[in-house]
């Protein structure tokens, strides 16, 4: 293996992990979103 397909190797884990971060970004942004939305109902 040379250095240009580390390089390679690492940008697509580079951007593997950030898909992932931003997807869990998402998902936690979603529970709060839906927990305040139930939150109220409840208390109506």
């Amino acid at each position: 293996m040379n250095i240009q397909n580390i390089k390679i190797a690492l940008e697509i884990m580079a951007k593997g992990m950030g898909g992932i971060f931003v997807a869990i970004i998402i998902i936690m942004l979603a529970v709060m979103v839906l927990g305040k939305l139930t939150r109220g109902k409840k208390e109506e």
